[in-house]
């Protein structure tokens, strides 16, 4: 991916080194299943982000200077640059439909933070909150798409970040909301199935901007088979299968890799947001 020189988003905000105050995130569901979990992406951070605390989270507080790590600075550029490339690709599909786009911010933590949706850590991985429409990253997560789940590359990384945007995009259009209401009054297959269309939709939405980074030459060779790799890797029946052997496809909530690499392409073979209707597909 053709990033380094360009364009950095200003809606980035670099809080490495700040934390928030409150219990680390875990809870009785144990760090392994929180890591499945949110490493599936975009997962509800209200189910999660305060399990077992006492009261309330408490307030940001500094608890340091910020580090000096030059491969991480290195990163936070990398992420300012993807980021405007959203805004840009966003803003113009919005503008083009008579909508105006609001941009989301970004926020780049380390091991702990404060969002309005509760205490975050950084096993929680990327998530969007949709109640102050900001994106989370700790970027650990990085090393942890490389080392666990073997899915590399800058834009296999840039992939996270647009699936992200893809959330924001359906807070923004009121997709989000109305799944909210229909999970609430649906039993848990089919609130799961709603909540596996909701993610499919993001992969989709995240490849529609890909579509438009290979229309502006920022694509390289190799850069899309990264991202398929990086959905497929963290694919619910793959994820299962690691944790605990078996897949079970009803309690399914983002999708099979099959399914979330197959909507990403769709999305970016296309470019067309109109073809990442999952609610109305004949078949997921």
């Amino acid at each position: 991916m053709r990033w380094r020189g360009r364009e950095e988003s200003s809606n980035v905000e670099d809080r490495r080194g700040i934390g928030g105050a409150g219990l680390a995130v875990g809870g009785g569901l144990g760090s392994v299943v929180i890591l499945v979990i949110a490493l599936l992406f975009g997962v509800d951070p209200s189910q999660l982000l305060n399990s077992g605390q006492e009261g309330g989270p408490g307030p940001a507080t500094q608890t340091g200077q910020q580090p000096t790590n030059p491969q991480e600075d290195e990163m936070v550029k990398f992420v300012r640059v993807v980021v405007r490339d959203t805004e840009k690709v966003w803003g113009d599909i919005f503008q083009k439909s008579g909508r105006q786009y609001r941009e989301p911010r970004l926020e780049i933590f380390s091991q702990q933070t404060q969002s309005a949706c509760g205490v975050a850590g950084a096993s929680v991985g990327p998530f969007y909150c949709p109640a102050d429409q900001k994106i989370y990253i700790d970027l650990s997560f990085y090393d942890e798409m490389k080392r666990r789940f073997r899915a590399p590359g800058d834009f296999a990384q840039a992939y996270v970040i647009a699936h992200e945007v893809g959330h924001h995009v359906q807070n923004l259009l009121g997709t989000s909301g109305k799944v909210d209401a229909l999970q609430r009054r649906a039993g848990e297959a089919q609130a799961n199935r709603l909540s596996v269309m909701l993610e499919l939709q993001a992969d989709c939405y995240a490849g529609v901007w890909g579509f438009y980074e290979q229309q502006h030459g920022i694509i390289e060779p190799g850069d899309i088979e990264e991202a398929l790799n990086a959905a497929s890797a963290i694919g619910d029946d793959r994820l299962q299968k690691e944790a605990q052997g078996y897949v079970v496809p009803d309690s399914f909530t983002h999708g099979s890799s099959e399914q979330r690499a197959r909507w990403f392409r769709q999305g970016f073979e296309s470019g067309d947001t109109r073809r990442c209707d999952t609610f109305n597909a004949r078949g997921l």
